[in-house]
């Protein structure tokens, strides 16, 4: 059931079918026989039939590039695609060449008003809040489904907006949104209150009810999940939505309403706004109309968001932040395992993850052996254009992340830490960076306290629990963390001391979308998935009933 069961089992993406082998088993059976004859024979097929599978439907540009048709580039409000109020579009680029993939519509503060106005107008007057939970499950179900049947062009458009891996979005993204979607459509028939036992001549119980309009602000680096993560739970509750996805990535957000409509979801139940965060984001987050945003991004906008819902309507808020999380490493580890994990903890998705594993701590008995294997398992994967199966790690997002991620390298380097592989360019054209891992680090220096989200790893070694345990409590953020250890003491004292939302134990980006995530301290509050993902989609209200002739009280 783990969404991210195949990231977690499936290392490398030159060989991802049908594999329920463990991390290590997988990646290191898939780096000691994969010849490099057999990656060009497969990569040779595996384009073929992307090509034939896109026919029609795509265009390969200059390079052999191969780039969807995109068809929805518009503002879609109350049911429509619509230009902005003020015609202006903005340009999404290609993070594998830094091209211009399409100009799509610029919403500013008019176009959210628009889009606010259509979401109350479908919650006050409409039918989607006053369904039954059984037939809002019905149409989240035949939504899943015509997002399964598009599952091609769908990570086709995330390879090309965002730079993933087109077969990951094949296998990981696109089906996790899917089986978040069918989780919550089991859930909407299933929001029940409370029986109240109150005293006097009184009876009583609660009700739990949509809280309205809900404002949605998702990132970059999952474009396809961070939509279905938020936008799930908001729809089984009975509420409606304004989605503003990030600018860098708007492409999937505007196809995945278009099949909304589709599916039955009535016109101003969803509606998408692509925009920047100073403009169309502010103006959801201040907006009076807007009774709760959903917001998944950085620290720094997150406290601008609080503010901003402060400063208007009082708003409830939920903030999924930044991490700098650990991956900690015991001596009693099975040693290519821990290395595996930490690649894929640290590599996976260019390591634009916010619960990458980017501080890695290793027990000084294996500290050398795994630092040596580590940068040899770096050194293995390729960088490459993400629809190339045999590529592990596409580009950054776009030229900002790009610069930013470079300009952390320079101060790992300029602050004292050794690097000991990658930390360039990997590419003349687009935003390719190698994966890069720094020995000699302190728990000081920029690249251990600030998350860079990029392929840096930082390796350090440490001598006891205790140690490491207030190591890995050293930042600001508190998201996630990993435990390599084979013993069940080690896990019971670590897993409950280190103060992370999430903790793996022998594994990395194991999701589940029963299993709430969120973080601790600057990485945020509120939970996604799991059933208490709706709690910030619903308010209580109690009902009291006066019962002047009951024999019980």
């Amino acid at each position: 059931m783990a969404i991210y069961k195949a990231a977690s089992s499936r290392a490398s993406s030159s060989s991802l079918q049908d594999d329920d082998s463990s991390p290590s088993e997988t990646t290191a059976r898939r780096q000691s026989h994969t010849t490099a004859q057999a990656d060009r024979t497969r990569s040779s097929r595996a384009q073929r039939q992307l090509a034939s599978s896109m026919a029609g439907n795509g265009k390969a540009a200059a390079g052999g590039v191969v780039v969807p048709e995109i068809k929805y580039t518009k503002l879609f409000i109350n049911g429509e695609f619509v230009d902005a109020v003020s015609g202006k579009t903005f340009e999404t680029r290609d993070p594998r060449t830094g091209d211009v993939l399409a100009h799509v519509a610029e919403a500013g503060k008019a176009d959210v008003d628009l889009a606010v106005k259509a979401a109350r107008d479908a919650f006050e007057h409409g039918k989607w809040p006053r369904m039954s939970g059984y037939e809002r499950g019905r149409i989240m179900n035949k939504l899943a489904d015509l997002v399964d049947q598009h599952t091609e062009e769908l990570a086709a458009l995330d390879g090309a907006d965002a730079g993933k891996l087109l077969l990951l979005g094949k296998i990981i993204d696109v089906p996790a949104a899917t089986q978040m979607l069918r989780y919550y459509a089991g859930a909407a028939d299933k929001i029940h209150g409370d029986v109240l036992r109150v005293s006097g001549k009184y009876q009583g119980y609660t009700l739990k009810e949509p809280i309205g309009v809900v404002g949605v602000i998702i990132p970059w680096n999952f474009p396809t999940m961070m939509f279905f993560l938020k936008v799930s739970p908001a729809l089984a509750a009975g509420c409606t939505v304004v989605v503003k996805p990030a600018e860098q990535t708007p492409l999937s957000a505007l196809y995945y309403a278009h099949l909304a409509k589709l599916a039955g979801v009535p016109d101003g139940v969803i509606n998408v706004v692509p925009g920047f965060g100073h403009t169309a984001g502010a103006a959801i987050t201040s907006h009076m109309d807007v009774d709760s945003v959903a917001f998944t991004g950085s620290t720094e906008i997150g406290r601008l968001i609080m503010e901003s819902a402060a400063r208007s309507n009082l708003k409830t808020v939920s903030l999924e932040l930044g991490g700098k999380s650990p991956l900690i490493v015991f001596d009693d580890a099975d040693v290519d395992m821990a290395v595996n994990l930490s690649r894929l903890a640290i590599f996976f998705n260019k390591g634009e993850v916010c619960v990458a594993g980017s501080r890695v701590y290793v027990q000084e008995g294996i500290y050398d052996e795994f630092v040596k294997k580590a940068v040899e398992a770096a050194q293995s994967w390729k960088v490459g254009d993400p629809f190339d199966v045999t590529t592990n790690m596409g580009p950054q997002v776009d030229k900002e992340q790009f610069e930013k991620v470079l300009k952390y390298i320079e101060h790992g380097k300029s602050e004292g830490a050794t690097l000991l592989t990658g930390g360039k360019p990997a590419a003349e054209k687009g935003y390719y960076i190698e994966p890069t891992i720094f020995v000699d680090v302190t728990d000081d220096m920029k690249i251990a306290q600030e998350e860079i989200f990029g392929p840096v790893m930082s390796l350090m070694k440490f001598k006891t629990v205790d140690e490491v345990i207030e190591k890995a409590n050293c930042t600001k953020y508190g998201l996630a963390a990993g435990i390599v250890t084979k013993s069940l003491d080690i896990v019971n004292r670590v897993s409950r001391s280190v103060r992370a939302g999430t903790v793996w134990v022998n594994c990395y980006f194991a999701f589940d979308p029963d299993a709430p995530f969120g973080g601790y301290k600057m990485s945020g509050f509120g939970r996604d998935q799991g059933l208490a993902a709706m709690d910030k989609y619903l308010q209580v209200k109690s009902v009291i009933t006066a019962l002047p002739d009951s024999p019980w009280y």
